[in-house]
Formats: C-alpha cells, sequence, structure tokens
C-alpha cells in the first residue's frame, strides 16, 4: 500500500503513521511541520490544507491506494471540501476520522449508525452553526463542522470510496486534549479526589492506537462505508477507570463519589472542569457492533491508561493546544464541593 495521511505529525495522525510503517507500507505525510518530527522513511510534505497552491502541488506528487484524514477536527467543511476535489484523482479512496458528535441525537440518546445527522452543508465555513452566546449545552457547532465534512468527502468520492469513521473519546499516549493525563496527575497526587456520578456509571473511552490501526484497516479495504468507534457499551465504568489510574499512579489517592446533581448545582462543566462527566443519557451509549463485525479491536481501558502513565514518566509531553486550558477541576474548588457533599451526609 502506498497512502497519504493529512495530518500526521501529533496524536490520531502520528499513531495511523506508526501503524502503516509498521506494516511496510510507502507513507506520505502533509502537514505544515509544526509539530511532530518527521518520521524515518516517510515523505513529508509541507503544506497547509487550506492553500490552493499548496493541495495542488500535493495531489501532484500522488497517486495513492489511499488518504487517511486525521487533522479535520478544526477546518470548516469547505476545507474539507477543497482537499477532496483535489485529491480525488490522486487517491483511490478517502478514509475520513469523524466524531460522535456529528449524530443530531449526540448526548441524550442512544446511538448507531444510520441514525439522523446534524445539519452541515458540505461548503460551509468555519461561520456555519455557531453556538449561541453563553450556550452550556453539547458543542453543535463543532458536529455540525464535522458533519458537513463528512458530506464533503461522500459528495467527492461517493458512498463507494469513503470510509468514514465516527470514534467518541480518544484517550492514549500523545493526547493533546489531557483528558486522560489530567486524572492520571490527579491521582498521583493523592487525598481525597472527587470522583464524578457513580462508579457504575458505563463509560466507552477509546484508545488512540485502536482507532488508527482500523483506519488503516479500511485504507486497504476497498469499497466505503461508515462506522462508529467506541468501547464495547457496558465495558468500562467510571470506577475502574479511576481505579485504573490509581492503579497506575500507586494508589496515593482515595475516591469520594459526588452525585450528579450535586455537581450540576455547583455549576461544574461537564466535559471539561471534571473530564470524561457528563449527564447526557446517550453520551456513552453508542453502538459501535458494526465495527466490531468488520474487525474494529478495543484494547482493556486499564492497558490505555497504564500507557499513558508510561509515557508521562517517560517524559513526554503532549503537543500544546488551546483546549488543554480548560480540562480540570482546581484544587480549591475541588475541597469546596466534597466538603458540601460531605454536609449532605
Amino acid at each position: 500500500m502506498d497512502i497519504l495521511v493529512v495530518g500526521g505529525s501529533w496524536f490520531l495522525g502520528k499513531a495511523v503513521v506508526e501503524e502503516a510503517v509498521g506494516r511496510g507500507w510507502a507513507v506520505t505525510t502533509f502537514n505544515r511541520g509544526r509539530s511532530g518530527g518527521p518520521f524515518p522513511g516517510v515523505r513529508q510534505v509541507i503544506g497547509d490544507r487550506t492553500s490552493t497552491e499548496d493541495l495542488a502541488r500535493l495531489a501532484g506528487q500522488g497517486p495513492w491506494d489511499a488518504v487517511i484524514d486525521t487533522s479535520a477536527a478544526y477546518q470548516p467543511p469547505k476545507v474539507v471540501l477543497a482537499g477532496t476535489r483535489a485529491l480525488e484523482d490522486a487517491a483511490a479512496r478517502y478514509v475520513y476520522v469523524s466524531t460522535v458528535s456529528v449524530y443530531a441525537g449526540w448526548p441524550e440518546h442512544p446511538l448507531k449508525v444510520g441514525d439522523p445527522l446534524l445539519d452541515g452543508p458540505a461548503d460551509a465555513d468555519s461561520e456555519y452553526g455557531r453556538n449561541p452566546e453563553g450556550w452550556r449545552g453539547p458543542n453543535l457547532h463543532y458536529g455540525r463542522q464535522k458533519a458537513g465534512g463528512e458530506r464533503a468527502v461522500a459528495e467527492t468520492f461517493g458512498a463507494e470510496r469513503s470510509w468514514l469513521i465516527r470514534p467518541g473519546v480518544i484517550l492514549g499516549p500523545n493526547e493533546y486534549v489531557g483528558r486522560l493525563p489530567w486524572w492520571l496527575r490527579r491521582a498521583e497526587r493523592g487525598g481525597q479526589i472527587l470522583a464524578p456520578g457513580s462508579a457504575d456509571k458505563g463509560i466507552q473511552p477509546v484508545d488512540v492506537r485502536d482507532v488508527a490501526r482500523f483506519a488503516v484497516d479500511l485504507a486497504a479495504r476497498p469499497g466505503g462505508g461508515v462506522y462508529n468507534a467506541t468501547a464495547p457499551i457496558g465495558r468500562d465504568t467510571m470506577g475502574s477507570f479511576l481505579g485504573a489510574c490509581l492503579a497506575a499512579t500507586g494508589n496515593h489517592g482515595v475516591l469520594r463519589w459526588v452525585p450528579d446533581e450535586v455537581l450540576l448545582e455547583q455549576g461544574v462543566r461537564q466535559w471539561t472542569e471534571v473530564p470524561l462527566w457528563r449527564t447526557g443519557k446517550g453520551v456513552w451509549l453508542v453502538d459501535s457492533e458494526p465495527a466490531y463485525a468488520a474487525g474494529f479491536v478495543c484494547r482493556p481501558l486499564e492497558e490505555t491508561v497504564r500507557d499513558t502513565w508510561d509515557w508521562l514518566r517517560a517524559g513526554n509531553m503532549p503537543v500544546a493546544h488551546p483546549r488543554a486550558a480548560a480540562i480540570g477541576i482546581q484544587a480549591d474548588r475541588e475541597r469546596a464541593i466534597l466538603a458540601v457533599t460531605e454536609s449532605l451526609h
């Protein structure tokens, strides 16, 4: 196989490149060259996907058996559309990593492939579907933008040449958002740890290396289709996840479970201030069984936690990203909420 990875320098893209190189494939990466480093044996094309000239220059260096697009998370649909049009004659198929946020029912309803999607035209700009000022609900702007990106891929390559992968939360080494690193550092610090909701609340994070392997598998597969990519429903819980964080870091802390209603009363920001905590009934009820039938494999969450801790302990740091600043609750606020919880008993 000879593939093009759009992105390919930090988190998911890095894992995709490593997986493809490990299979002995020829790999070209296309990115701005601002983060991460060049991989030995990988052809790196420096350019900006928002530049028509750079895209035309890139297309001239094909053809490829497949494109794997890992860097569209913060690009408007019209940029994805321009890229797919530039590469349509240079690649046999297109693998686009999307998100479960494209579903109109996320995070309130259980989800499966085929459920209604948010609006988002293939040629939309970054302003399309912005959340109202002061919006506290799910990031519909992000979902609409990614749904538009999916439509851009399908519009250009057609359903028979487009693979769409919809992960939920992706964790693992090199994670730049900082959800799992924050929990690991909090567990390392020890003491009384605010644990959100209830220990038996199901969660479905997936390892970045497993998403990468599935994307590379699909790149080698003629045809097209759509898959959710999450851990199996009911396999993991918030309790087992936080227990794994404590075990990996030496069991220095004690979990104090704070009910959802208390966290909501205290105005705790879901998803960010307490990472992975969200009260929507469907947030962790995403059906990925079709992906498992197609060969997707999801390693134990405990392995993801251990490997990420080993990566952090080795002195590694994620690529700096603005989203990381919103992750985690301040220590004094955590203590105050725990005190409120104690007073209720």
